[in-house]
């Protein structure tokens, strides 16, 4: 993560106790990271850049008698997929009638939010002592009440549809935005799924200071998205696994972790279960903190994964727990990351 601020005598304030209370250790042990299989863009309508960003497809919507400016990544139809060109996420449907996902109009064919985003707060974010957890951590964006990226239109239909821009701003991952040609340049991340490595776009967070180190939207609503420690086809969630004291170095190869993206500026590389040509993909993510224990750090067998299978393996072996020793769980809050493409 670049850009770190920190803001006097503010500390860090929305992670879970489980996070906060993390004990930290740093090792290094390198080894080579195993890819496999081969590159697949997922988001049909998107345009991946050279110089790690994205191009999407930006539609005009009004929330409130406003322009808002907004992105269809995701649909739980086949249907609205293919027409917005963006991934189909079957379970995004589980979201319906819950507060997760905004009831929208639609008024001559242009959708109507009941509430948007304020994008005028200075997002801070700066490194504790080993790291994470971090010092400080404030979003640079934040839902207004009821707002939430998941829509569910007139007809049933469920969309994630992410603010992008409005009166008060835009989304600090928002490179370029040219709203006569209605595209916007974004930001990708990259992580992993199913042992390879992918890119995606982060773009709301549940929790406060999860929006700041992932510099997205908060939107509290998203916490309400059924179900923590859902995995299956019955929730809208999906397992992610995010380290808390993985190995740090920009030029490591094994590096891996919260820590590693506040100390080194980079991306956090988590570990996502499904891909979204997989009937148990959503771009909402279920974090599942994880911490490699002292004896694993010693060893240096804390290695960077690639797999949520793996890292359950791990855990069932003693390897790596939960924050602080605690069992390996979800924390109870939701990261809207939709995979753009799989880079093999």
């Amino acid at each position: 993560m670049s850009h770190l601020h920190r803001r006097a005598g503010r500390p860090a304030r929305g992670l879970s106790a489980l996070l906060v209370t993390a004990a930290l250790a740093l090792a290094a042990s390198p080894a080579a990271l195993a890819d496999s299989g081969s590159a697949r863009q997922f988001i049909r309508s998107a345009v991946v850049n050279a110089d790690h960003t994205v191009t999407l497809p930006l539609l005009r919507g009004t929330s409130g008698g406003q322009t808002v400016w907004y992105v269809v990544l995701d649909a739980s139809t086949s249907n609205a997929a293919d027409r917005y060109g963006g991934n189909h996420a079957n379970k995004l449907a589980n979201a319906r009638a819950t507060s997760a996902a905004q009831k929208v109009a639609v008024r001559n064919g242009v959708i109507d939010f009941p509430a948007t985003v304020d994008f005028r707060p200075d997002r801070h974010v700066a490194p504790g002592p080993t790291g994470f957890p971090p010092a400080a951590a404030d979003p640079g964006a934040v839902g207004d009440p009821g707002y939430s990226p998941l829509i569910e239109l007139p007809d049933g239909t469920v969309l994630n549809a992410p603010h992008i821009a409005n009166v008060t701003g835009n989304a600090d991952k928002a490179i370029a935005i040219d709203t006569a040609a209605g595209t916007v340049r974004y930001q990708l991340t990259d992580g992993f799924a199913r042992g390879e490595r992918v890119s995606y776009v982060s773009t709301d967070a549940s929790d406060s200071a999860v929006a700041a180190l992932e510099n997205s939207t908060y939107a509290p609503e998203l916490r309400r998205a059924p179900f923590p420690g859902g995995d299956g086809t019955d929730s809208a969630r999906a397992t992610l696994v995010a380290f808390v004291n993985g190995q740090t170095g920009a030029a490591n190869l094994q590096r891996q972790g919260l820590n590693s993206a506040l100390l080194d500026g980079l991306d956090p590389l988590n570990v996502l279960a499904w891909k979204p040509n997989q009937g148990r993909y959503s771009p909402l993510w279920d974090v599942h903190p994880a911490q490699w224990r002292d004896a694993a750090v010693a060893s240096g067998v804390n290695v960077a994964q690639t797999s949520v299978d793996a890292v359950e393996d791990l855990v069932e072996h003693g390897t790596i727990t939960g924050p602080g020793g605690a069992p390996f769980a979800p924390a109870d809050f939701v990261v809207d990351c939709p995979i753009v493409v799989s880079l093999g």
